[in-house]
């Protein structure tokens, strides 16, 4: 939950669960579900968008410190996280997650 990348998404999971909450307890015409809904939008538009290819673009990077000379200044840094985001399917697993969990506590109470 704290961590990136990886499958399902767990932050996917969170704002769909967030936003299918509200629009079952309030409905989908309460300005609380827009925001939500958009908030939704932009976790999962920067996990498969921004921070997915930040990953590869560290990934990359860490092939390329990996071939320097030993004598390099760069050659002994420690290298870039590169598990940040997530693939569309991952993606699609955490919100399918997310409304599954929502429905489960929704019948729960």
């Amino acid at each position: 939950m704290l961590g990136s990348g990886g499958m399902p998404s767990s932050h996917s999971a969170t704002v769909t669960a967030l936003a299918v909450a509200i629009a079952l307890e309030e409905g989908t015409g309460a300005p609380i579900f827009a925001v939500a809904l958009v908030l939704a939008c932009v976790v999962m538009y920067d996990a498969t968008g921004v921070r997915l290819h930040a990953g590869r673009q560290a990934e990359l990077l860490n092939q390329i410190v990996c071939e320097l000379p030993p004598e390099h200044p760069v050659s002994n840094c420690r290298p870039l996280r590169d598990s940040l985001g997530h693939t569309p399917i991952q993606v699609l697993a955490g919100s399918v997650l997310g409304l599954g969990v929502a429905f489960l506590l929704r019948t729960s109470s």
